[in-house]
């Protein structure tokens, strides 16, 4: 049966009292929130989000604090927690409208703040606030040469921008090589910014990188945050690892597997970090098998 899948919009507030913009696909059945990563909006999960509705489940495509529509945050707080408190908040309103806790897909950031956030309140309270989690090329430990080359390719323009959308363009496709360079740039635009000097840049707070509480901090202490939280992981749990993937190793994967025993796994060949925009089909295909799988409350 074919679902409505033109998305609406719905608007929440994160744990700073930050407005945060989601697209929503679907309007019936269980409901999942798609986190985007490091830099991205929440148009990376379309085709994701499109085909989960039309699965019957409601899908929320969230722009994360700083990023895409949803609101800068005064303070720059853009710290790992701080995106984690978020999807506390959103997972509570979410459960208050009466469908039951949501499922979290959280890609790299985005599976960060998912994992801290349901690990911690387990931990802290016995309690849950998703139904199931599904992390994308995400682990507590991570290769860091592979953290570096990512930020370094935000950095590089993240302050001065690019004359056109089409050099905005070059620029990805001489950092993703892998992948087919679009005829036409004009959806490029949905990641970026028109600024007054005429000048496009990416679509998220610059402070995100580098400033008060940026979203790097000491990766000794983050990495030993995310190892508790993953050893508190009790709810259905999938991990999907880009194989070409240059911040998760098989050897990360495997450690995440002994941390939460119950926890899926799959591998999607030839995909990158970035692996629902790598192999879409392969990817949402595992999701959905997952999550139509994982228990209803």
């Amino acid at each position: 049966m074919t679902k409505h899948v033109t998305p609406e919009t719905a608007i929440f507030t994160g744990a700073s009292g930050n407005r945060l913009v989601s697209d929503v696909f679907g309007d019936t059945g269980r409901t999942v929130m798609l986190l985007h990563g490091g830099g991205q909006t929440r148009h990376a999960w379309r085709a994701t989000a499109a085909e989960l509705a039309r699965r019957g489940w409601t899908a929320y495509a969230i722009d994360q604090r700083g990023h895409g529509d949803s609101e800068w945050v005064a303070d720059g707080a853009y710290s790992f927690s701080d995106f984690a408190h978020d999807v506390k908040a959103v997972a509570a309103e979410l459960a208050g409208r009466g469908n039951g806790r949501p499922a979290a897909i959280g890609a790299s950031m985005g599976g960060i703040a998912s994992m801290l956030a349901e690990g911690e309140a387990f931990r802290d309270a016995h309690e849950h606030i998703l139904s199931a989690l599904v992390l994308v090329d995400i682990t507590p430990r991570v290769d860091y040469d592979g953290v570096d080359k990512v930020q370094g390719f935000m950095r590089a323009h993240a302050r001065e921008g690019f004359a056109t959308v089409d050099e905005a363009a070059d620029a990805v496709a001489q950092y993703l090589p892998h992948r087919p360079r679009p005829k036409n740039s004009e959806g490029l635009k949905k990641n970026l910014r028109l600024g007054p000097d005429g000048r496009w840049r990416w679509h998220w707070d610059p402070r995100f990188m580098d400033g008060r509480r940026r979203f790097d901090p000491d990766r000794s202490r983050m990495e030993a945050s995310m190892l508790d939280a993953a050893r508190n992981i009790r709810v259905p749990a999938l991990l999907v690892r880009g194989g070409s993937s240059e911040l998760v190793q098989e050897a990360h994967a495997r450690e995440f597997l002994e941390l939460v025993p119950h926890a899926e796994y799959v591998d999607v060949g030839g995909a990158r970090h970035m692996v629902a925009g790598d192999a879409n089909d392969h990817f949402s295909s595992a999701v959905i098998d997952f999550l139509a799988r994982a228990p209803q409350e």
